[in-house]
């Protein structure tokens, strides 16, 4: 059976986890407080198999149909030996009997083991008070989803990232126009010029981050963005106890597309805003290529929220290290069309009045 490791107290044996607010690891029964220092000898021992493990006597229940339990690891609970069902890529949980925090190890050692870690620094309690701030100022949200409204799941969650650095050279050609108008006594002159725009150079760039997991939407993920890297540390496992982490399921090279794809997209929005002081400006061509490509292993802090409402999930993300919220909200029909209605009215009232000045004058 695959090992899991479990951060206990050495004051109290309770389960420790780490503590966003604190930025140590923290006992939840006896708030005696330890520096990730201190634990690193837990991740020297990664590879490291138990003197003891505990054998099951399996032979009660059916066995698994073929293919019934591909994807699927058990796990031992150390603290109260139960048994722990989780997916190929599920890196850090909680035992459903005891609630203890644990982590996979075989899910972080070798090839698999990340090169940074971002830890958390909003907790549970400001992730909630942070969803319920996104509510405010939405005139188009349904009152009643904001009074009825109940979170139904909150979770903090290390989602695997791959961050690419590279350099890129572009080559960009432009059609531009600059308009000039002027009038006489008897006329009203329009000149247009019309220019090619070409724009050369490179740029470098360094952490974009792609999404390494099937489970989090991307787009949600890039919404929340951007990330620091300068609060980024060496990966240890004890910053993923008490929150949920998977591994990766999409590698680096299956990344390298949607990559390549915002660092061009980037390279062409960098460009174009040089070219200035002209009345338009339309991209004709763009020729840009990538080199120096290189890719590293890194956990971001999410915490996902889930709420039902009329039949309905809504799932919103926030940034566990900045507190960026991202989320679709439902939308009240009848406010949007009293809303539609009013500007409309607005609207007229205005031309109205405009044009009852010009009858004046």
């Amino acid at each position: 059976m695959p090992v899991l490791q479990q951060y206990k107290c050495p004051c109290c044996d309770g389960a420790i986890e780490f503590d966003p607010l604190a930025q140590k690891m923290k006992c939840p029964w006896c708030d005696s407080e330890f520096e990730m220092d201190t634990l690193r000898a837990y991740d020297e021992a990664l590879n490291t198999p138990p003197q003891e493990e505990l054998t099951w006597d399996t032979a009660a229940g059916s066995q698994w149909q073929t293919g019934e339990a591909e994807g699927l690891r058990i796990y031992c609970c150390d603290s109260c030996g139960g048994e722990i069902v989780a997916d190929e890529t599920t890196g850090a949980t909680e035992c459903p009997f005891c609630g203890n925090p644990v982590v996979m190890m075989g899910q972080f050692t070798g090839e698999l083991k990340p090169d940074l870690v971002i830890p958390f620094r909003y907790d549970k309690k400001a992730a909630m008070e942070a969803l319920r701030n996104h509510y405010q100022g939405k005139p188009l949200l349904p009152k009643v989803f904001k009074d009825q409204n109940h979170i139904r799941e909150v979770k903090g969650l290390y989602v695997p990232v791959w961050l690419f650095d590279a350099e890129a050279s572009a080559d960009m050609r432009y059609k531009a126009t600059r308009i000039r108008s002027w009038s006489d006594s008897r006329y009203h002159y329009t000149e247009t010029s019309h220019f090619l725009v070409t724009r050369a150079g490179g740029i470098g760039f360094a952490h974009v981050p792609v999404d390494g997991s099937t489970k989090m939407d991307d787009a949600l993920m890039e919404s929340i963005e951007p990330f620091d890297l300068s609060d980024a540390v060496d990966f240890q496992t004890a910053y993923l106890s008490g929150y949920l982490a998977d591994k990766y399921d999409v590698d680096a090279g299956a990344s390298e597309a949607r990559a390549s794809q915002r660092i061009k997209q980037s390279t062409q929005e960098a460009f174009a805003a040089t070219v200035m002081g002209y009345s338009s400006v339309i991209p004709m061509n763009s020729n840009i290529s990538l080199r120096h490509g290189q890719a590293r292993y890194a956990l971001y802090p999410v915490w996902i929220l889930n709420t039902v409402w009329n039949g309905r999930k809504f799932t919103f993300a926030m940034n566990g290290q900045t507190g960026r919220m991202a989320g679709d909200l439902p939308m009240d029909k009848g406010a949007f069309w009293k809303w539609l209605l009013g500007v409309a009215g607005g609207v007229s009232a205005a031309v109205f009045g405009l044009s009852y000045l010009l009858w004046l004058l």
